[in-house]
């Protein structure tokens, strides 16, 4: 079901009501209805291996109290770029975004995304993103985070050029998930353009960009093998920093629901799923890896020698994010090293 971009919410709901009429004899009613929207169709991994099963965990675990409707490819309306206002201001119940559609809005939590603070896995950074919620509850105090979480990282994927040295990327247009992306990419010489990830194909297809700086795992769900003819990678698993995204509900519906259901929540949220969440996104990358490789599209990884030139450009880009944050009244490196500390502990030291 696709609705106009103006569908509101409470149309939302009297559709479901209306669609939801059953005998005596049927399944009792719930107690609470939540409404999810999201950016990615309903073949994402995203949607069918995470935010589907998450669901149906919740309307189990409430014995069928809490009713969670799912609307994928924002069917409700609206840009990617509006989800968290949609979570904030109550137009859905429930949101998964990137948060780097919504620059500026969640300043320390940025910290996460940036190259040497990632190292290349979504695990450990799930898992030091929802143990540092109260280091980061400023960027949060306008909505009701039920996890956040990392993908394992970004490299270039390229549809007209290979790129083996640092000096390849000279002049190249690739698309970025985050401001901080695009600090990176400039830094290497090549142009960024702000894009959100489900216009990736088309831009490629068309020549407005080059290539892109995303997963392995997003490849199944855009057709990036018939599009990809190289991608380039750091060497160890290491990565181009990564994007941080979250499942996000209005903050009044979550305070107003009875003390029991909001348990259900709590008991499917943060800390309590961020080891599976992250090990989940590790392995969606193996599909992609899958689909490129069986396309024939050639995957390079940078030499040592190669790598210490992109290691000593993403410094500069930590240095310039510090120095932006502390500007703003945020203790930058302060949060650089918790930050580093918490993805260490993580992975276990």
């Amino acid at each position: 079901m696709f609705f106009k971009p103006n569908f509101t919410r409470a149309k939302l709901l009297g559709t479901i009501a209306a669609a939801s009429i059953v005998s005596a004899t049927s399944a009792f009613a719930q107690d609470v209805t939540l409404i999810m929207h999201h950016f990615l169709p309903p073949v994402a991994n995203a949607h069918k291996v995470m935010l589907e099963p998450w669901a149906e965990k919740v309307m189990a675990d409430s014995d069928g109290r809490i009713d969670v409707q799912i609307y994928p490819a924002m069917s409700m309306g609206g840009k990617p770029g509006e989800l968290y206002s949609q979570a904030r201001d109550g137009t859905a119940d429930i949101v998964w975004t990137l948060l780097g559609y919504t620059p500026g809005v969640f300043p320390r939590t940025e910290v996460f995304e940036l190259p040497s603070v990632h190292k290349g896995s979504a695990t450990d950074t799930t898992i030091a993103l929802n143990a540092s919620l109260d280091m980061l509850a400023e960027d949060f105090k306008d909505i009701h985070i039920l996890f956040l979480h990392s993908n394992d990282g970004n490299l270039i994927h390229s549809g007209n050029k290979e790129v083996t040295t640092f000096e390849d990327l000279a002049g190249m247009k690739l698309r970025t998930p985050s401001r901080t992306g695009a600090w990176l990419i400039e830094s290497l010489g090549a142009e960024p353009v702000s894009l959100p990830v489900p216009a990736v194909p088309e831009a490629m297809a068309k020549g407005v960009i080059d290539g892109a700086m995303t997963t392995y795992e997003i490849v199944p769900a855009l057709k990036l093998q018939e599009l990809d003819k190289f991608t380039a990678e750091l060497p160890d698993g290491d990565r181009f920093g990564t994007a941080v995204f979250m499942l996000a509900m209005n903050k009044d519906v979550y305070e107003d629901m009875p003390d029991d259901l909001k348990a259900v929540i709590d008991a499917n949220s943060t800390v309590n799923v961020s080891a599976e969440i992250g090990a989940m996104w590790e392995a969606f990358e193996d599909g992609g890896i899958n689909a490129l490789d069986g396309a024939g599209v050639t995957r390079h990884v940078f030499s040592a020698e190669e790598a210490a030139k992109f290691e000593a450009v993403s410094e500069e880009v930590v240095a310039r994010w510090v120095g932006e944050v502390t500007e703003k009244g945020i203790d930058g490196a302060g949060l650089v090293e918790k930050a580093r500390a918490a993805v260490a502990a993580a992975h276990g030291g």
